[in-house]
């Protein structure tokens, strides 16, 4: 075929599309179809270009995207014809260096059918492997340190490849063409058993056998996993999982677990199709599902909660770990004490763990960025909700509508934080950084910001924080020389992120409910109906307002909200919260909501349920954040179908949702002796009808359909789907985050898209 008759097109591909094996797809694609050319990674994304005939070249164009890896994800796909060069081969050239970054890094992958079949292989030469990879999975965003995604620039780099690794790398053919963490016994990564102090007692296969035993026999084992350390232990033993309680300092927050399948999953819970899809995805998140009453775990797995939060092995090590353990669930809990960030570095393991678990099981591939297990939920049927975004989905780029003319920081929210970088029309959301309430996770806070700095090439020149003048992450703000500041309401955030994550420009109801926010008026929000867009909002309405006695430590004590809710419903303790609380303690606090010292007022809808379920006996003082509301949602009876009256006023044009004539009901059937499962169910429904019809006024008043659940407060289940079949029945569309947690860790993506519009309109 002559030049003159032959095809040449340059084709741009961005998205995902680096370290997911897209070059060798594409390479063999080309050879397929007899086409000529190149194709090679870049500070974009990948760049290729094809010459053959022009059918060829338009069969190339049509599978590139459909056919593409499982792992990748092209975001835009740009075509423009170009002189034919008259090639005679197709070649994968080396990546140019010396650019900017602009390409998404890709997220950590469970490890694939094809790895897992070579990894029980007795005759391949992985055989039990741990550490057995691929192009289309294996660790990825926790052992980069830099882009390009090229093994010198992640913690692979210290382990030399063997001839046959080598080989592999390098074959286009091969399922391990750059990959990576690509090694195998003989070149890569090893398993080593310590003690609580750090001796080695096995290593290798060995080392995996002792853990094993160990975990059998009740012991607390620490495992290094992907993006840090868990602590394991047998679920189905009392002792030890009371153990672990103990020396985690944990005293009820309920602990995830691991099984090594599906099936064994639906002994522990009951699992939807869309629930069972998100547990075997490649991300592996822990999927919280309702327990099933004959699951075989500890009663102090997880106490007071209706649900089980279950996950399946997503490393080679666990597989193995599961699959010599035999069947049965083993408790996988971050690998920190109460309150601290997980352990990441071997020394610090050491140091931080050794007075919590027996044994440590590591291993010597260094972990570049610490990074959680995700926590999701399925919600009305088949939607996925967030928890937690961390391990498998960071850092997945977030598309911000309308861009940013700057590259922008968003620090995120006090609790359950995360940070957010923009540069663009790209936001790239970190991982779960937790409570920012000590120096240990301020430091991983700020680390993790200025890994993603240097990942992504953007230097902020705009910082967006909370309101909140002393939250830590509005400190940072404070602190950062030569930037913009954009202060962004907490729960116009919340808003904003939702609109964003969905594309919606226009005007939205939103009914974002929380435990507290600082409000424009100085004080705490938290039952908040607003109405606006991503750039602006308004206060259309919000909980009635009431003191909170001794503030912080109301929060932690459950019936000191109770008192101030009784109190303005001008009720008396109903005798068993009565008989849990000494009258002096009663006294002191009423004498606080009466002179309103140490008493902030707030409309939180959290302290609300805190409130109630102190009322109804189910939790007076919290040993962590939402326990209160958590426990009073399991109590529920679920075959209850009453409310109590709670009133939606106009009070100067802002509707005021008033629930003190339900505080009256719920404490006349207290005394009646209606069980708490009763009550709390009323509760319930009686806040779910208030909200549909607050949302209803609104929307008909500012002319919209559209209507945003977020905030904290709709990670209860029966609330959120109350409520969203009681719009969808009015003829509303509701919108709920999917891609991002509904509570405080989707914060840190609003105030971007927020101070992003602001920008664009100044």
């Amino acid at each position: 075929m002559s030049v003159a008759t032959r095809r040449r097109a340059r084709v741009r591909v961005e998205g995902t599309v680096q370290g997911v094996g897209f070059r060798p797809y594409v390479h063999r694609l080309a050879g397929e179809l007899g086409l000529s050319g190149y194709v090679l990674n870049d500070s974009q994304g990948v760049l290729l270009e094809i010459e053959g005939s022009s059918d060829a070249v338009l069969g190339f164009l049509a599978r590139l995207g459909p056919c593409a890896p499982p792992l990748a994800v092209l975001e835009a796909l740009t075509v423009v014809d170009c002189e034919p060069a008259g090639d005679s081969a197709f070649e994968i050239r080396p990546s140019p260096h010396g650019e900017r970054a602009d390409v998404p890094v890709t997220p950590d992958s469970a490890a694939c059918d094809d790895c897992l079949r070579e990894l029980l292989d007795p005759s391949d030469r992985r055989y039990r492997y741990p550490f057995i990879n691929c192009t289309n999975c294996g660790p990825r965003f926790t052992i980069v340190r830099g882009v390009p995604y090229d093994r010198p620039l992640t913690t692979m780099a210290g382990f030399q490849m063997c001839d046959e690794c080598l080989a592999e790398y390098e074959d286009p053919r091969d399922r391990r063409f750059h990959a990576q963490p690509n090694a195998c016994p003989r070149c890569g990564p090893s398993l080593s058993l310590l003690d609580s102090e750090g001796r080695a007692l096995a290593r290798s296969d060995a080392a995996l056998a002792a853990a094993v035993g160990a975990l059998r026999g009740g012991a607390v084992v620490a495992i290094k996993g992907i993006g840090g350390y868990h602590l394991a232990c047998r679920a189905d033993d009392e002792a030890a999982v009371g153990a672990l309680r103990a020396r985690k300092h944990r005293e009820d927050k309920p602990f995830a677990l691991m099984v090594g399948s599906p099936g064994e999953a639906e002994r522990l819970v009951d699992l939807g199709e869309a629930e069972r899809a998100l547990l075997s995805g490649p991300q592996r998140p822990i999927v919280l599902a309702s327990r099933r009453r004959d699951a075989a775990v500890a009663r102090s797995v997880a106490p007071g909660a209706v649900e089980l939060g279950v996950m399946l092995p997503y490393s080679p090590l666990h597989h193995l770990l599961l699959a010599d353990f035999g069947a049965g669930a083993l408790v996988m809990t971050s690998g920190n004490a109460s309150d601290e960030p997980i352990a990441y570095r071997d020394e610090d393991a050491v140091d931080r763990l050794g007075a919590i678990a027996d044994l440590l099981l590591v291993h010597d591939r260094p972990i570049e960025t610490r990074t959680d297990d995700s926590v999701a939920r399925v919600v009305a049927s088949r939607r996925p909700l967030f928890v937690r975004r961390s391990r498998g989905y960071v850092p997945a780029a977030m598309m911000l509508p309308g861009g940013t003319p700057r590259p922008v920081l968003g620090c995120g929210a006090e609790l359950k934080n995360t940070f957010c970088l923009a540069r663009g029309s790209r936001a790239w959301v970190g991982h779960h950084i937790g409570d920012l309430e000590n120096y240990e996770t301020l430091l991983s806070f700020t680390e993790g910001v200025e890994h993603f700095e240097r990942l992504f090439a953007a230097t902020p020149e705009v910082v967006a924080h909370d309101l909140h003048p002393e939250y830590l992450s509005t400190k940072y703000a404070f602190e950062r020389e030569g930037v913009e500041l954009i202060g962004v309401q907490h729960h116009h955030a919340h808003l904003a992120a939702c609109l964003a994550e969905h594309g919606e420009q226009g005007t939205a109801v939103g009914a974002i409910f929380d435990g507290s926010g600082y409000g424009t008026d100085g004080t705490i929000w938290g039952g908040e109906l607003l109405v606006g867009d991503i750039g602006g909002f308004r206060r259309g309405g919000h909980l009635r307002a009431v003191r909170l006695p001794g503030g912080e430590r109301a929060i932690r004590e459950p019936w000191r909200v109770a008192c101030a809710w009784l109190a303005a419903a001008c009720a008396m303790p109903p005798r068993p919260l009565r008989e849990l609380v000494p009258e002096r303690k009663w006294a002191q606090v009423s004498g606080l909501l009466q002179s309103g010292v140490a008493s902030p007022l707030t409309t939180s809808m959290g302290r609300l349920f805190d409130a109630v379920s102190a009322l109804c006996g189910c939790r007076t003082v919290v040993n962590y954040e939402g326990q209160a509301a958590i426990e009073l949602e399991a109590a529920c009876d679920p075959h209850e179908r009453g409310a109590y009256p709670m009133s939606l006023e106009d009070v100067d044009g802002t509707l005021v949702m008033d629930p003190r004539e339900l505080i009256s009901a719920v404490c006349a059937d207290i005394a009646a002796g209606v069980g708490a499962g009763v009550i709390a169910s009323r509760f319930h429904a009686s806040v779910a009808a208030v909200t549909v019809d607050a949302c209803s006024a609104l929307a008909d008043v500012n002319g919209t359909e559209l209507v945003v659940l977020g905030g904290g407060v709709f990670l209860n289940r029966r609330l959120l789907e109350s409520v969203w079949a009681g719009l969808d029945a009015r003829g509303l569309r509701v919108l709920t985050p999917e891609r991002l947690p509904i509570g405080d860790g989707g914060i840190s993506y609003g105030q971007v898209a927020v101070a992003a519009r602001q920008m664009a309109g100044a």
